[in-house]
């Protein structure tokens, strides 16, 4: 039976890559820490790296002065988005925070939906996921070609994985702090936007919950090397589950 957990009783991590999101940084965290009221604790870690072109390092490093929830992660070495993440997941897990919550910049995730994935998980889930495909979920300002893409890759992965879920392609999801340690003790070896379906793949056996999200992105798009990269693991982890080894 799981236990039901006070939000004043935990602690946040906020693990958000920024690059050229100048113009919109400082509305975009403040919306992300207003949403996340009632919590013990929270703390926005802002990751940036050379990606970012414009002036978003700045803007942040100046509004760290005077908002104490907002760290700038400088991480020139990154060489990606899969790094960028993960040299967020461990500036969170260096923390004290209970859950680590993963975001897309930019309001193609919309922090209004956060107290949806935070109600669940104070259920005792171990994980949350967004979902754009469960009912009450949307994804719009988005092509057709990539609608089908993220749907057919969840419809692919559930297939072969036995992942079970809606949306498994989702960037929107939180973790309690010992199912991401978990997942990043198996080691990502994605290196494209995968590198999401194959944590969700690693969270299988954990108990997990997801909530419908409301995506809004015009511009995403998938390119071929993204493509074989996701079926060359999807094709590892499907060998992985018929090894037991998954």
């Amino acid at each position: 039976m799981r236990s039901i957990r006070k939000l004043a009783d935990i602690s946040l991590a906020i693990v958000c890559p920024m690059a050229n999101e100048g113009h919109s940084a400082i509305p975009f965290v403040a919306s992300v820490l207003s949403n996340c009221a009632g919590l013990g604790s929270k703390k926005f870690f802002a990751i940036v790296d050379r990606a970012s072109t414009d002036d978003t390092r700045e803007v942040f490093e100046a509004q760290a002065g005077t908002t104490p929830e907002l760290t700038v992660v400088w991480a020139p070495e990154n060489r990606g988005v899969v790094d960028a993440y993960q040299r967020g997941y461990r500036a969170a897990l260096q923390t004290a925070a209970d859950w680590i919550l993963e975001i897309d910049a930019g309001f193609s995730h919309q922090p209004s939906d956060i107290p949806f994935l935070l109600e669940k998980m104070r259920h005792g889930y171990d994980c949350v996921f967004g979902s754009r495909f469960c009912p009450g979920g949307s994804m719009v300002e988005s092509p057709w070609s990539r609608y089908w893409l993220s749907y057919g890759g969840t419809l692919a992965t559930n297939l072969l994985l036995n992942t079970g879920l809606t949306d498994t392609t989702s960037g929107f999801q939180l973790f309690s702090r010992e199912s991401l340690e978990m997942v990043l003790h198996r080691g990502i070896q994605s290196r494209g936007p995968f590198f999401q379906t194959e944590m969700k793949a690693y969270c299988g056996k954990l108990d997990v919950a997801e909530v419908p999200i409301h995506y809004h992105s015009p511009t995403h798009r998938v390119g071929w090397t993204a493509l074989a990269d996701a079926l060359l693991n999807l094709s590892r982890l499907f060998r992985a589950r018929l090894t037991g080894t998954l």
